[in-house]
């Protein structure tokens, strides 16, 4: 007998966020193109997401959607658009002139040579574990790191970073899909003050370059194309927010993932070297950020389903990522000898993240130090009686 109820995506359904990956399979099945009660599309499968990341048509600008709920929300509490962007929610010619810029002091290089910094920092964390006996991973490790090595790249004071980390995490709220007027009132309070701080510290970098990377961006020029004092401040917050949420939770859930299917997390000590390339396994399996959004500027069709212009796209990276159509019936295990190099967890197309490198060299020597100096470290919810 098969059930005719519809299924219908519902993150507030008891167990979802322990794992959401049994109602993505259940919409990847029964409704890949989901319609959402206020409007909206989901795309659940691999190959709809991938044409949509990809697709150079599509938006990522918010002013874009017809009847934004969140654009509404913050027209009625008085909330300005101020206009200056971040990349991420820009489409070209804008996006394309600012990741130029941008992406010059973002090279491989140069993030490849942060490695052995990196590696000390994760050292120094270890050793505090090792001495305390037991350890919150999120608060020890996988949060404060990524945060210290933003800083530590820009060349922030030291003794601003907790300001500019509380700042931070009370502006993430905001990619929520849904957000409260408190959050919102807050987050738009410690947007303006983190610009005010950081267009004081872009002031007296340009007075007093150095070697960081700060430096670089304010340096940076193509054919006589400078960024604005407003568009660093920008792509600031944005290193702050985005690259720091999505490294924090590629930390704790790869490792999570690893103590929780130990034949993997026992062949990574055996083999160390698998990391390097099992890193994107890692991300592929419990995605760090599950959602990316598009916007649809024409009438298009996907599998039969019309969606009119002005429509706001969910791409479900998370549910893409455990597609069998695309990586086999055993999508649903941790495999670090998988090939998972086309995993989405970074987006694709134009946008996909420039901090990708450095999310995945900060996992790599994370996840494999951790490893390799606490092998026989267990989930205390494993060990409770």
């Amino acid at each position: 007998m098969t059930s005719t109820e519809p299924v219908i995506y519902n993150p507030f359904e008891p167990g979802y966020f322990d794992d959401p990956y049994a109602q993505f399979a259940q919409l990847r099945d029964a409704d890949p193109v989901h319609a959402t009660l206020d409007g909206n599309w989901m795309l659940f499968r691999y190959d709809d997401c991938f044409r949509v990341l990809r697709d150079p048509s599509m938006s990522v600008d918010d002013r874009n959607i017809a009847g934004s709920a969140k654009q509404e929300q913050f027209e009625q509490m008085g909330i300005e658009d101020r206009g200056v962007r971040s990349m991420l929610g820009l489409d070209p010619p804008d996006h394309d002139r600012l990741r130029r810029l941008v992406s010059k002091a973002f090279t491989p290089r140069s993030i490849e040579a942060l490695r052995p910094r990196v590696q000390t920092m994760v050292d120094e964390r270890l050793d505090k574990m090792a001495e305390a006996g037991r350890t919150d991973l999120i608060a020890d490790l996988a949060f404060p790191l990524p945060f210290q090595v933003i800083s530590e790249m820009l060349g922030m004071p030291d003794s601003d970073v907790i300001q500019i980390r509380d700042w931070s995490g009370h502006m993430v709220k905001t990619l929520d899909p849904i957000v409260s007027d408190d959050e919102m009132l807050l987050a738009q309070k410690c947007s303006l003050q983190m610009e005010a701080y950081l267009q004081e510290v872009i002031a007296w970098k340009r007075a007093n370059p150095a070697d960081d990377m700060l430096s670089a961006l304010i340096a940076a020029e193509e054919d006589g194309d400078r960024l604005t004092s407003d568009e660093l401040a920008a792509q600031v917050v944005l290193l702050f927010i985005a690259g720091h949420e999505t490294t924090v939770n590629l930390i704790g859930n790869g490792t999570r993932s690893l103590l929780r299917q130990r034949d993997q997390w026992e062949r990574l000590h055996a083999e160390p070297e698998l990391i390097m390339s099992g890193i994107d396994e890692l991300l592929r399996f419990d995605t760090p950020v599950q959602i990316s959004r598009r916007v649809a500027l024409a009438d298009l069709e996907i599998d039969g389903h019309q969606i009119t212009a002005g429509s706001f796209m969910a791409t479900m990276l998370a549910s893409a990522n455990r597609d069998p159509a695309r990586w086999g019936d055993d999508a649903h295990r941790l495999d670090l000898t998988r090939d998972a190099g086309q995993h989405l967890s970074f987006g694709s197309g134009v946008h996909y993240c420039l901090g990708a490198s450095l999310a995945k060299l900060e996992g790599q020597v994370a996840i494999g130090s951790f490893n390799n100096r606490f092998p026989g470290a267990q989930l205390e919810s494993d060990t409770a009686t």
